[in-house]
């Protein structure tokens, strides 16, 4: 196994400094930060994060204010009551994005996010105190309670509000493989588990 300091200089080579590679780095959250912050926040990130899995981010991010004010500025207690009928209306709404998946995905989410918040006084407390070195579960969670959160989305939403994770991106997946840590891709509980530790 290569010890860290051999890793962080070849970063630091492909990224072209220790500079750009400090930069290029994720900005984690702190625990207060991350307690404060409002359920319609991690409600909208999160369906923000659904809604870019396979389309250009720039067009989704472009569209997110609309997405805001259809859907009550993502106030869970609200979200989560909207009927198929309204949901309906949302696919004639040229506005949005009209993926049927993804928008029935939204009140699914908002009741999660209720819950959550009901349960734990607050998302943000759930995600700010979720041990991170146990987080592969804290994915599992959130796609079994979730919906369209499978795969990467959950991690992806995570590193969106802060909350640290990692990745399984297919650079990350290399380097696993050339380390001899995994064979393919890990998808399972044993091999994200395996991972994670």
């Amino acid at each position: 196994m290569l010890d860290f300091d051999a890793i962080y200089l070849e970063a630091c080579a492909r990224k072209g400094g220790e500079q750009a590679l400090a930069e290029a780095m994720p900005e984690v959250a702190n625990h207060d930060t991350l307690t404060r912050r409002p359920d319609a926040f991690y409600l909208s990130t999160l369906c923000l994060r659904v809604f870019s899995a396979g389309l250009s981010h720039a067009m989704v991010r472009k569209k997110w204010p609309d997405f805001e004010q259809v859907f009550f500025n993502f106030d869970p207690q609200k979200v989560r009551l909207m009927s198929d009928e309204q949901l309906q209306t949302c696919m004639g709404d040229r506005r949005l994005i009209r993926h049927w998946g993804k928008i029935k995905s939204i009140p699914v989410n908002a009741q999660m996010v209720y819950e959550l918040s009901q349960e734990n006084q607050g998302v943000g407390r759930f995600l700010a105190d979720w041990p991170t070195a146990n987080i592969v579960s804290l994915w599992r969670t959130m796609a079994e309670n979730g919906a369209q959160l499978g795969g990467q989305s959950t991690p992806y939403f995570l590193r969106m509000v802060g909350k640290d994770t990692f990745l399984l991106t297919t650079h990350v997946v290399r380097g696993l493989v050339s380390l001899g840590l995994v064979e393919k891709t890990p998808k399972g509980k044993k091999s994200l588990d395996q991972v994670q530790s």
